[in-house]
């Protein structure tokens, strides 16, 4: 039983911070008919500056059982192929993914998308609206904010704060943010080149320089660089020949850098919150866990924390599951974080060796690496996130908690479209029935004999190798989702 509240309750939900994790997170709840607030201080306008451009293959296939990763795919370029220092390349075609790429596309390219599902789905917005602070009771949230210069009170039954590094929400419950800054002085810029690059995403490390150009798609490169040898403030001046020094130095060439539309210097943080749930209050993406930018993974770990939480959220507002539901999502996504947190960490120390120590250690990583394919098979899939799997019950079939890839369906469909419906699908071999309201049921398109119920973020909740006598029923589907209803 949760402190804070009885084991079922009713309601609405207030998520702060309109990203890309705030802006799925609303749209999933919505979509289960849950009443949804996003709060954002920012005014209306999805920016071009975003830092992101990485779209990971289990991002696609959450964004998949949405309905939107082929329009986004359509927006990108694809990299078939991982470099991560010097000759060790990953190759994606390996994935066991119907996206075994990489997309190149920038942020605001995802987050068009997902505001406009999230204004389909009915989500309320409230922009130019800044959390001050909040009171939780036994029965909701009070979030204090300030909107047009006014003070307001605005009440659910739960907040989700995905506002970011500096996460108010967070402040606000009192939770602490540990870890460090690792990276200082790097350097933004959207410029346009005189050169072309011959790769979709151009990235080296020389001495102490690191280079990274990646295409809008309008014209325009967002350059990232740091030299680890001009170490400044944050608020240091910069011009645009600074960034092409740093780039000649690390890729041999500035590719005619010109036009510089924006420029900004940032540090990179390993930031992981302790907690990711505090009563009715919950914490996703950059608010709970902020890394260094190396593989591309904040955004993505973002997004599939709020893949994660929004079933389970609108299950228990909605009474259709007991509120411990809710601990699972810390269970679950806080070893993900951390994992995240150590692997992007790991590779910026290594792209960055300079001690003998570390040199070797890079090179005997590289080899071990590049001769093994189970090696390579598991940094693809921590990467990507395609490897992570969540814990299962002692004694569970050997699917739980695994992620279930899009398997064929009866009827030429397949898996990640079942999931756009947003609830459980159970998949029976031909000629097996079971009626629920809250379970999509649909049959193998092969003739395999396992019964498979797939969570609505397409992870194996239950399995069995053969159809309980007298067909599957509500009681054989499991029960540690604390009190979830399958009937």
């Amino acid at each position: 039983m949760d402190s804070t509240g009885s084991s079922r309750t009713t309601g609405s939900v207030i998520v702060v911070g309109a990203g890309p994790t705030g802006l799925l997170l609303a749209g999933d709840l919505a979509a289960a008919g849950v009443p949804v607030t996003l709060v954002e201080r920012r005014p209306h306008q999805i920016s071009n500056l975003s830092r992101a451009f990485a779209v990971h293959a289990r991002t696609l296939e959450q964004l998949d059982a949405r309905g939107l990763a082929d329009e986004l795919e359509a927006k990108g370029q694809q990299l078939q192929r991982l470099r991560l220092f010097g000759s060790l390349f990953l190759e994606l075609a390996e994935l066991p993914s119907r996206f075994n790429h990489l997309l190149v596309v920038p942020q605001y390219e995802v987050e068009k998308l997902l505001e406009r599902r999230a204004v389909d789905a009915g989500v309320t917005f409230a922009y130019e609206t800044e959390v001050t602070g909040l009171a939780q009771d036994a029965d909701g949230v009070t979030l204090h904010v300030r909107a047009q210069g006014e003070s307001k009170d605005l009440r659910a039954a739960y907040v989700v704060g995905t506002d970011g590094m500096r996460s108010a929400v967070r402040t606000a419950v009192g939770l602490p943010f540990p870890g460090k800054s690792v990276i200082r002085s790097v350097v933004l810029a959207d410029v346009r080149l005189g050169e072309q690059p011959d790769n979709v995403l151009t990235v080296n490390t020389v001495g102490d320089a690191f280079a990274f150009i990646a295409p809008f798609g309008d014209g325009y490169y967002r350059v990232i660089a740091w030299n680890r040898a001009h170490d400044v403030s944050d608020d240091a001046p910069l011009d645009l020949e600074e960034i092409k020094e740093t780039a000649r130095l690390a890729l041999g060439r500035d590719y005619g850098m010109r036009d510089a539309r924006w420029m900004s210097r940032f540090h990179s943080d390993e930031r992981q919150a302790p907690k990711y749930r505090v009563g009715r209050v919950l914490l996703a993406g950059d608010a709970a866990h902020v890394h260094t930018p190396a593989g591309g993974q904040g955004m993505n770990t973002g997004i599939q924390d709020a893949a994660n939480l929004g079933w389970k959220l609108a299950a228990v507002v909605s009474g259709r599951a007991s509120v411990e539901l809710l601990d699972t999502y810390e269970t679950e996504r806080h070893p993900v974080g951390n994992a995240v947190l150590r692997s992007s960490g790991g590779l910026v120390r290594l792209a960055m060796a300079k001690r003998p120590w570390t040199l070797a250690a890079r090179s005997v990583l590289s080899t071990a690496v590049s001769r093994s394919r189970p090696a390579r098979r598991r940094a693809v899939g921590q990467i990507t996130g395609i490897g992570f799997a969540y814990p299962s019950a002692r004694g569970a079939h050997a699917l739980v908690g695994k992620r279930v890839p899009d398997i064929a369906l009866d009827g030429g469909s397949r898996l990640y479209e079942a999931l756009r419906a947003g609830q459980f699908v159970l998949v029976l071999p031909r000629g097996e029935a079971y009626k629920s309201d809250s379970v999509r049921v649909t049959h193998w398109a092969s003739e395999r004999g396992t019964v498979l119920l797939v969570r609505p973020d397409g992870y194996a909740a239950w399995a069995s190798d053969a159809v309980p006598d007298g067909g599957v029923k509500s009681t054989d589907l499991p029960e540690e989702f604390a009190g979830y209803s399958f009937r």
